[in-house]
């Protein structure tokens, strides 16, 4: 395969991971969260990173077989000789932009972890005081007992 070949299947690749991750973020957004979906979305997520690693482990033999330095200068060159410089570029753009989605979708799911955390602490603490007071009749939110039982 040609690397203007190989180089437009990765690009094809990482454009599914940015809109997965576009879902993603949508997703942790939203109201409220379907699990099931990001469930899903993550499952694709996984299986493009896959085959982005073997991509990117492929074009790197090969380079370095051509003579090119395995660094992003030997990068560049070897894309702008085989006259796929625009191809690189773009790809180059696209993993810029599914590293900031990760980072953002990563800061929303910390946030939405935090808030679930505050719930269940909240939870745990009403329901440590008990259904019953010492009387027998039943407590209200507040741990007060409920005069109209």
């Amino acid at each position: 395969m040609s690397l203007a070949a190989h180089l437009q299947r990765h690009g094809e690749r990482l454009d599914e991971l940015v809109d997965l991750l576009e879902r993603e973020r949508a997703l942790l957004a939203a109201g409220e969260v379907d699990g099931a979906e990001l469930g899903r979305l993550a499952e694709r997520k996984q299986a493009c990173l896959t085959a982005l690693d073997d991509f990117e482990r492929r074009r790197r033999e090969v380079q370095r077989r051509l003579g090119y330095r395995d660094d992003r200068e030997g990068d560049r060159r070897a894309a702008g000789q085989a006259g796929c410089g625009q191809l690189w570029a773009s790809i180059q753009a696209s993993a810029r932009r599914a590293a900031e989605l990760n980072r953002t979708n990563g800061v929303l799911i910390g946030v939405r972890m935090e808030s679930n955390q505050r719930l269940l602490n909240g939870l745990r603490e009403w329901a440590g005081r008990g259904l019953y007071g010492p009387d027998g009749q039943a407590r209200t939110g507040g741990g007060r007992v409920d005069q109209r039982a």
